[in-house]
């Protein structure tokens, strides 16, 4: 009997033992092709030998000191790096170790820069449905997503949601894909204008939507125009790429294709590719200027900054450039589109083939023509899932795309080392498996 507390009561998972390039092999020897990068984590697969050796040669000159003392090089030389790659107006990371706490840290520097400002009134955040942004409270109240947010609703802060961009169930058939993006989007002005002037505080929006949607990319237009609105009404963006950032979507910033910067942005899964706990909130030097004319920022954890995890994350980053990853994420994500396209593009159950980079989804429907979705009592997504694992796969599918309750997708985001040949692999066992969960 396992006395670990794990994520699902159905039974104890395979033991993963080892990792080879895209493998994940477990003790009985089986092999999984990681398609979906765990949680759209492992982007150099599992066996990096660069980034060991940085790990292992960190361990032997300094594991943790606290930031509260000290800094340390890898710290410092990582923040250099991701600044250097950012816009001139992102200026200052600071480090977490993980995506949720990443977006706790950015809701708790938008309150606090306006409070050092003196706005008290400025408490109100405005997100979007059916969107994904942690596990931790502050993180859940902002999210979008109706069952992860049930169990909680007593412990969360009120927080408001507007339409997602999502032209596949949203767009009329009397507007283009543009007018659809500008249509939501002033969805958020309007939600600004209905309260008091100068109480919201800040706008959170994923830039490619993640687990909750499955790889929802906005329309051409909609971040510019949601950008005009923040700075039109003095409302902080705050960009969530924990899980499209870091190269995912073939860009290092995902926002960087909207031609557009935040005020914040988080980032993590890829920004370590799971070799050590690591994310951040990288800000601008306006907010942290204000909030250190005030007594500095009131937040902080313990493993922030961990000295590991930094030297990790940066050799990671440093793997994708010297590569020319974001190349391959480019060129494979484009083969990925058309291999998904040519085996679902005309399936009677598959209604969406979406997504940017080797960040890609497929939306099921019982019918193209209506959009309905499958029955939620019938946790399609998850029967997917564990006939993926009994091929040798795994996917990311969830459930409730569609209103809350139903709808079904499935998401990929394998590592970007992946090749053609890979690719092939994934459809091909994606494609047994989703068959196997219609038939069942």
């Amino acid at each position: 009997m396992s006395h670990v507390f794990h994520r699902f009561p159905s039974g104890m998972p395979p033991v993963a033992f080892a990792g080879d390039g895209i493998f994940i092999v477990d003790r009985d020897g089986k092999q999984y092709i990681d398609a979906s990068g765990g949680a759209a984590v492992s982007c150099l697969g599992h066996s990096n030998a660069r980034v060991r050796n940085a790990i292992i040669e960190q361990s032997k000159r300094l594991a943790f000191a606290h930031t509260s003392f000290f800094t340390s090089e890898p710290a410092e030389a990582l923040a250099d790096f991701l600044i250097s790659k950012a816009p001139s107006n992102l200026t200052k990371v600071h480090y977490v170790s993980g995506g949720s706490e990443a977006v706790e840290t950015a809701l708790k520097l938008a309150r606090q820069y306006f409070v050092a400002k003196g706005e008290l009134k400025r408490g109100v955040i405005i997100s979007r449905e059916r969107s994904y942004h942690g596990a931790t409270l502050g993180a859940v109240a902002i999210s979008g997503n109706a069952w992860r947010r049930a169990p909680f609703e007593p412990l969360l802060f009120k927080s408001v949601q507007i339409e997602a961009c999502y032209s596949y169930r949203g767009k009329r058939e009397d507007e283009t894909e543009r007018e659809y993006g500008l249509r939501v989007a002033n969805q958020l002005e309007r939600e600004i204008l209905q309260r008091e002037p100068g109480t919201v505080a800040a706008f959170v929006a994923e830039t490619v939507v993640g687990a909750t949607a499955g790889a929802l990319a906005p329309v051409e237009g909609y971040f510019k125009r949601l950008r005009e609105i923040c700075d039109q009404h003095g409302v902080l963006l705050i960009l969530d790429e924990v899980m499209s950032g870091m190269g995912r979507t073939g860009s290092l910033f995902a926002f960087e294709q909207e031609g557009i910067s935040p005020d914040i942005v988080t980032i993590a899964k890829g920004m370590g590719a799971g070799y050590q706990p690591i994310g951040a909130a990288i800000c601008t030097q306006e907010i942290y200027d204000t909030i250190n004319r005030d007594g500095g920022f009131a937040h902080g954890h313990t493993y922030l900054g961990h000295a590991i995890a930094c030297a990790a994350a940066l050799e990671v980053q440093r793997v994708i450039e010297d590569e020319n990853l974001l190349e391959n994420v480019r060129s494979m994500g484009n083969y990925l589109h058309e291999r998904l396209v040519d085996r679902f593009g005309s399936h009677p159950n598959v209604g969406d083939i979406r997504g940017r980079g080797l960040f890609r989804a497929i939306e099921l429907v019982a019918d193209r023509e209506t959009k309905e979705p499958f029955p939620a009592a019938r946790k399609l997504h998850s029967v997917i899932k564990k006939n993926a694992m009994e091929r040798g796969l795994m996917v990311y599918p969830t459930g409730g795309v569609a209103d809350g309750k139903a709808g079904d997708h499935v998401l990929l985001a394998p590592p970007y080392i992946v090749t053609r040949n890979d690719v092939e692999t994934i459809v091909d066992r994606l494609e047994s498996a989703v068959s196997a969960a219609l038939l069942g």
